[in-house]
């Protein structure tokens, strides 16, 4: 899966979708989506890079818990095969629930 198709179907969700984060002044209004890859996790074999693996979060921001963006979310990375682990926190200085979804690509 590509950096191109993961954006396009995050965006298919329907909710704002930006890569690591939005612009300042142009943060939409939560929920809101921002993925990134913060690293590998490759596979060597011989001393090099057998198959690359690389790691992505996605990162749901809302204000209140959004069971239902959760849900659209761990279902799209369910139908494209891609197994995930979760975490939550809330960011006291922003009053927001951040929901973190961990996987590799």
């Amino acid at each position: 899966m590509t950096a191109q198709e993961i954006n396009e179907g995050l965006k298919s969700l329907g909710y704002p979708v930006a890569y690591s984060h939005f612009a300042e002044g142009n943060v939409p209004t939560p929920p809101y989506i921002t993925y990134y890859f913060p690293g590998t996790d490759n596979f060597s074999a011989d001393g090099i890079v057998y198959v690359p693996i690389d790691e992505l979060d996605i990162e749901l921001y809302s204000i209140e818990k959004d069971l239902e963006a959760e849900k659209k979310i761990a279902d799209w990375l369910t139908q494209n095969g891609l197994f995930y682990e979760k975490l939550e926190y809330y960011i006291e200085s922003e009053k927001m629930i951040q929901v973190i979804f961990e996987t590799e690509i």
